[in-house]
């Protein structure tokens, strides 16, 4: 058995005009975790974002929504994980990923922040080493398109098959807290 994580940190963009972009996946999956387990974001100023304890099963996990702007996220997920001493190998990071199709998702850890400004900023303030819920939007085809389409709202098919990749993800988090990732990545990764 691997590393149990400890703190779940969602990316995304504060504010209600980015509550249903692509960008705010992150959000959107944390959010999922919440409902499904009776948990309650508060604003705690001193975490820089909205913080969840939430209880799953007899582990108990962090959730962190930054309410700072995406490429400033890493600070708020370091000051909560400094906070309680949680290592960096213990923490899940969850966002939009433009390389994966919609409705995909991948587990992984560590690598490079591919150009994402959350990552980037996770990587300044935490290392390379934490874990990544990848979640897939998809790519509009040509980069200089991508600002406005990851700050867009996905088609109502995507949308579908975005919630449903996090419905599937949310399914695996008891063996994710665990540490069971190499499970987690079999359910994950297999079509």
């Amino acid at each position: 058995m691997g590393t149990p994580i400890r703190l779940i940190a969602g990316l995304g963009n504060p504010g209600s005009q980015y509550d249903k972009t692509r960008h705010n996946a992150g959000f959107w999956f944390v959010d999922e975790l919440a409902r499904r387990y009776s948990g309650k974001f508060a604003v705690e100023k001193r975490f820089s974002g909205e913080v969840c304890k939430l209880q799953v099963g007899s582990t108990t996990v962090w959730l962190i929504k930054p309410m700072m702007f995406m490429n400033r996220s890493g600070l708020a997920v370091k000051q909560l994980a400094s906070f309680y001493q949680i290592p960096v190998e213990q923490i899940l990071v969850a966002h939009d990923e433009l390389d994966i199709a919609p409705g995909d998702v991948r587990l992984k850890q560590a690598g490079g922040h591919g150009g994402h400004n959350g990552l980037r900023d996770c990587h300044a303030h935490l290392s390379a080493d934490y874990w990544r819920l990848r979640l897939g939007i998809g790519h509009p085809g040509d980069r200089n398109k991508v600002v406005d389409y990851v700050l867009s709202r996905p088609s109502q098919d995507d949308e579908i098959v975005i919630l449903r990749a996090i419905d599937k993800a949310a399914d695996q988090i008891e063996l994710i807290l665990a540490g069971e990732m190499q499970k987690a990545m079999n359910a994950l990764h297999t079509k």
